[in-house]
């Protein structure tokens, strides 16, 4: 598939260039989950019609997180390995930047399915699960990339490049907080300033909640005063006006 382009994408290929120096291109063409992942960091740089999302990212994350923590990208034992808890995995979720309220829809079934979406004709899917045991596991067939006559493991990877991806959203987070505030400020200051504040807040890379915070605004202000009347014709609402004040 063709590969989505998006400001975070050269960030995925710079660390991927840190892990595996000059191979950065090459492995992201290679790799499912990666381009997966590139798609849905599109929302990492503020844009009106951008949203973070994390349910998919995180089920990612925890499971990786499990793969080094017990250095299955060392031992190569992870065949063996009798799977992750979910409430360990659910609770690793929550403790994240902006995980609190998740719920285990992305490690039981969103994710996988929405991975088959993208890639139809793939023979794995990211998430593998022991329903009768609650365990669960990263399919391990997509941590590794083929190049040239080597074999690469890109877990570590996987998880700097979320982390990356948090911490830009955790940035665009903080200028929200930091328009609000200034919203709440400009009202002091002369109508001119106010205007020209208001129109920098709807061009297209402005953060999507900022984007709706001001043109609702805008027309709240705009429609504060009007009257609609909402029937077959005007003289019918008229009438019926006038029946209920009468009553």
């Amino acid at each position: 598939m063709q590969i989505l382009q998006h400001d975070f994408k050269q960030t995925i290929i710079s660390i991927l260039n840190q892990y595996f120096p000059g191979y950065g291109d090459v492995i992201l063409n290679n790799s499912q989950l990666l381009q997966y992942i590139n798609i849905k960091t599109k929302a990492a740089n503020r844009g009106s019609k951008s949203r973070a999302s994390f349910a998919n990212h995180y089920a990612i994350y925890v499971l990786v997180e499990d793969y080094l923590n017990n250095e299955f990208h060392i031992n190569n034992a992870y065949e063996d390995y009798q799977g992750a808890q979910y409430m360990a995995l659910l609770t690793r979720q929550r403790e994240l930047p902006f995980g609190s309220k998740l719920q285990n829809h992305a490690l039981n079934h969103r994710l996988n399915e929405e991975f088959k979406r993208y890639f139809r004709t793939s023979p794995y899917l990211p998430i593998i699960r022991d329903s009768t045991t609650n365990r669960y596991w990263i399919n391990e067939n997509i941590l590794k990339v083929q190049i040239d006559d080597q074999q690469i493991n890109i877990t570590e990877s996987i998880k700097y490049i979320i982390d990356a991806y948090i911490q830009a959203r955790m940035t665009s987070f903080n200028d929200f907080m930091m328009y609000c505030q200034k919203m709440l400020a400009i009202q002091e200051q002369s109508p001119e300033t106010a205007i020209e504040f208001i129109r920098s807040l709807l061009k297209p890379n402005i953060d999507a909640r900022i984007f709706e915070i001001v043109s609702y605004a805008i027309l709240k202000q705009y429609y504060a005063e009007q009257v609609i009347y909402w029937g077959w014709s005007l003289e019918f609402n008229m009438e019926s006006e006038i029946v209920n004040d009468e009553e």
